[in-house]
C-alpha cells in the first residue's frame, strides 16, 4: 500500500493542474497554476500552436488553451460559427470565474479577443494580440463593405467543390507564406487540411465579415499588439496596424523583425519574452 501512495498523490496533483474539457464550440486544455490566461489560436490551428509559449507560461500562470470547433479533431458545428465560439467562451469564462483573465490571441484568436473585450461588461485584465487586426476583411478586400459578405458566393462554392489534390496544393502554398521557418510548413499545411471544409469556408467568411475598427473604441483595458514585419516590411505593417487600431484608446505595439505571420515559429524567444513583459 505504501508503494502506491506516492503514485496516487502524484496523479491527484497532475489532475489538479492539467485537464481537458469539451464544449460544443471548442475544446480547452488547462495547464499550470496562477493568474489565468486564455490562449486563442489562429484560423485552422489547434491549441498546439501555443506549445512553447505554454511550456513557459504555465510555470507561473493557469493557461486555458483553446481549440475551436472544426479544427484538429474537434467536431464541427453549424453556422454562424464565429459567434457561437465567442458566446461559448464567454459562458466558459463566466462559469469558471475567469473574468479577470488575460487574453492572448493569434490571428483570428486576437480578433476574437478584441471582440469579446468590446462587450459592455467585459472586465478582462489585458489583451495581447499577435499579428491580428480588427478587420481582416478590410485588409483582404478592396472597397470592403461587411454587409456585402455572404456565405453563398461563387468563391465559397469553388472552395467547397475543390478536390482534395487541389485543396492540398492551395494549403501547401498558403503554409509556405505564413512562416519563414520551413520546418513548420508541413504542420501548418496539415492543420489546414484537417479543418472541416465547411468550417474552413464559412468560418473564414464570418471572420471576413467581422469589422471591429469602430467598436474597439469601447475597449477599456490595455491592448498589447505584437506584429510580424514580413513579408511587407515594418513601414507597411506599421501603417496598416496604426490605421486599423486608430480608434482604440490604450494600446502599445511591438514589431517582430524577421518573422512572418506565425511569430511563435519564426521568433519564439522574442515572442515569449515580449509576452512575459506584457504580463508583468
Amino acid at each position: 500500500m505504501k508503494t502506491f501512495k506516492p503514485i496516487i498523490l502524484l496523479a491527484i496533483c497532475l489532475m489538479s493542474i492539467t485537464f481537458q474539457a469539451q464544449e460544443k464550440a471548442f475544446r480547452v486544455e488547462v495547464k499550470g497554476q496562477g493568474e489565468p490566461i486564455l490562449l486563442f489560436p489562429g484560423f485552422t490551428c489547434t491549441g498546439d500552436v501555443w506549445q512553447d509559449v505554454v511550456e513557459e507560461l504555465s510555470k507561473t500562470n493557469e493557461c486555458h488553451i483553446f481549440t475551436f470547433a472544426g479544427f484538429g479533431d474537434v467536431p464541427a458545428i453549424e453556422t454562424p460559427w464565429l459567434s457561437q465560439v465567442k458566446e461559448g467562451i464567454m459562458q466558459y469564462v463566466s462559469k469558471n470565474k475567469l473574468q479577470k483573465a488575460t487574453i492572448i490571441g493569434h490571428s483570428l484568436g486576437g480578433t476574437l479577443g478584441l471582440w469579446m473585450a468590446t462587450e459592455e461588461h467585459a472586465v478582462y485584465n489585458k489583451i495581447i494580440v499577435i499579428d491580428a487586426l480588427p478587420s481582416t476583411g478590410a485588409l483582404m478586400i478592396p472597397n470592403f463593405n461587411s454587409e456585402t459578405i455572404v456565405y453563398d458566393n461563387p468563391f465559397n462554392q469553388s472552395l467547397l467543390d475543390m478536390d482534395e489534390t487541389s485543396f492540398e496544393a492551395m494549403a501547401t502554398q498558403m503554409a509556405s507564406n505564413m512562416s519563414l521557418n520551413k520546418e513548420k510548413h508541413t504542420l501548418i499545411k496539415d492543420w489546414i487540411l484537417k479543418t472541416d471544409r465547411k468550417t474552413y469556408v464559412y468560418g473564414y467568411t464570418d471572420l471576413l465579415k467581422l469589422d471591429l475598427r469602430d467598436t474597439i473604441s469601447k475597449i477599456t483595458i490595455p491592448v498589447a499588439i505584437l506584429a510580424a514585419t514580413e513579408p511587407y516590411g515594418e513601414d507597411v505593417v506599421k501603417q496598416t496596424f496604426n490605421e486599423q487600431y486608430k480608434k482604440l484608446g490604450d494600446y502599445s505595439i511591438k514589431f517582430a523583425k524577421d518573422a512572418a505571420h506565425f511569430i511563435m515559429f519564426d521568433q519564439p524567444e522574442w515572442l515569449i519574452n515580449a509576452i512575459k513583459e506584457e504580463l508583468q
